[in-house]
């Protein structure tokens, strides 16, 4: 099950996404178990940063991993504001950028990392796969 939370924010981000996002896990040959999305903004996933990662910095997605075997579980935040900031950087539409992290989230459940350039990499071109085939 795929749910959707906010912290301090109007709720805002389509569920369609839930849909394209379990497609994408089982596209990778795994099983969908918990995972919740808690949509929040940049001081709050600051916090986040600061207090569990030791990371003094802003981001635009935490992913906590409680992966078991191939059953994809975890809680994923995911500053919109941040997303917001990165769009109009990038010159990305808001929701293309925003799916992209959304999917980038789940990768990373699904054993994807992106320490290494390598590793950026193909995680950048699963990204690009999965966003070509949302419907």
């Amino acid at each position: 099950m795929i749910q959707f939370f906010y912290e301090s924010l109007p709720e805002s981000v389509n569920t369609e996404y839930k849909k394209w996002l379990e497609d994408i896990i089982l596209s990778e040959g795994k099983k969908l178990g918990e995972i919740n999305y808690i949509f929040c903004n940049d001081e709050y996933l600051l916090k986040v940063n600061q207090d569990y990662l030791q990371h003094d910095y802003y981001t635009d997605i935490i992913t906590f991993d409680y992966v078991k075997g191939k059953t994809i579980s975890g809680e994923i935040f995911v500053s919109l504001q941040r997303i917001s900031d990165n769009a109009s950087t990038l010159s990305k539409e808001y929701e293309e950028e925003l799916r992209r992290v959304l999917a980038h989230g789940v990768l990373h459940l699904c054993g994807y990392k992106d320490k290494t350039e390598e590793e950026e990499q193909l995680m950048r071109s699963k990204e690009d796969h999965y966003l070509a085939k949302y419907y």
